[in-house]
């Protein structure tokens, strides 16, 4: 078993550390939640904090607003993650996982009877507004699974067995398989000890990024065929008359907007897909890539949204098309500024997810 890395005095620093240790040593009951449309790394985290807590005989109750893709249920624990409904009113201590403003955490997250909870955020986008009364940001950090890897450490969780398949699969699918600008020698040494705790890369891969229903095929056929593409910015949108068309289930489009910046021509992807949210309010999701050297994430950052540099989104309201024109006009004009400023990186760079 390889030995607990001295890469997490980097990233926690001990202040943070004693911080964190006492705002879980003083809970029993412990909230644990991530952001709605939960991605591996979300998902992942939320497990994996799930694990660590219950390592120390705390209570965790794990929550998503949104249901988690079926594709993650082979991490342990998955069956016990609770929607909205399954959310108390009263817990010792709330932990919001990848989640960059509060809203993000959506219905599970309740102001009015959980505002006055110790609300401890951990996240990783540089776009984080700081929203907990305690807050470990690290943009350093390829993924907030990666966090987990240090704060395991600090917290005596070995890294093996259920714990390890959970983070792992947060780092394999924020870094598409260690590919991204992000992946340095900190996130392969977190990697390496993961699967000397038990956690199969191959089998996480083929279970997430290599993984696609033909339902999913189909609506990806019919959405390349009406890309558009205009001053280096690449897009496309999906309907909810083009998903039932297919029969495509919430995430079929995932991975498009990273797989259109691969485009010679485009320095930044954008997709732009409707979706019925709990409640039945449809709204437009739009997630953003972009190639090194280029940051889109101020522009997801001015309509509500975050993420990082060369990855970021935000969910807006109002008629697809209509939302479309506006945010490629808006991502056009920064990668205008970008270029202007000297910030860009040379074109034909390939793509960064």
């Amino acid at each position: 078993m390889t030995q607990p890395s001295t890469a997490g005095a980097l990233y926690l620093s001990r202040e943070i550390e004693s911080a964190i240790r006492s705002a879980i040593d003083q809970a029993q009951t412990i909230l644990c939640v991530s952001h709605i449309s939960p991605d591996g790394d979300a998902i992942g985290s939320l497990l994996g904090m799930g694990w660590i807590l219950r390592h120390l005989d705390k209570h965790p109750t794990l929550a998503l607003a949104d249901k988690p893709a079926a594709d993650f249920d082979y991490i342990p624990g998955f069956g016990a993650i609770v929607g909205a409904s399954g959310v108390g009113d009263d817990y010792d201590l709330i932990i919001c996982l990848d989640a960059s403003s509060q809203d993000r955490m959506g219905a599970v997250y309740r102001p009015a009877a959980h505002g006055q909870i110790p609300l401890l955020v951990i996240d990783h986008h540089v776009t984080n507004t700081n929203f907990g009364s305690l807050n470990w940001v690290e943009p350093g950090c390829a993924a907030v699974c990666q966090m987990l890897v240090y704060l395991a450490d600090a917290l005596g969780a070995p890294l093996t067995g259920d714990l390890a398949v959970a983070l792992l699969t947060g780092l394999i699918t924020d870094t598409l398989c260690f590919r991204t600008s992000n992946t340095n020698a900190h996130v392969l040494q977190a990697a390496m000890r993961l699967t000397d705790g038990g956690a199969q890369i191959q089998e996480i891969v083929a279970r997430t990024l290599q993984s696609r229903t033909y339902a999913g095929l189909r609506l990806w056929g019919s959405i390349l065929g009406h890309t558009a593409l205009q001053e280096r910015v690449i897009w496309a949108t999906i309907s909810l008359a083009q998903r039932k068309q297919v029969c495509a289930r919430d995430g079929d489009g995932e991975g498009l907007a990273g797989f259109l910046v691969s485009v010679k021509e485009a320095d930044i992807g954008a997709t732009f897909t409707e979706r019925v949210q709990n409640g039945g309010r449809v709204v437009v999701e739009c997630s953003f890539r972009a190639k090194p050297g280029f940051d889109v994430s101020q522009v997801a950052l001015v309509y509500g949204g975050g993420g990082h540099p060369p990855a970021a989104g935000c969910t807006l309201t109002g008629p697809l098309d209509a939302v479309a024109a506006q945010v490629v006009a808006a991502l056009q004009e920064a990668h205008r500024v970008q270029v202007s400023d000297g910030k860009q990186a040379a074109f034909g760079n390939g793509a960064h997810g």
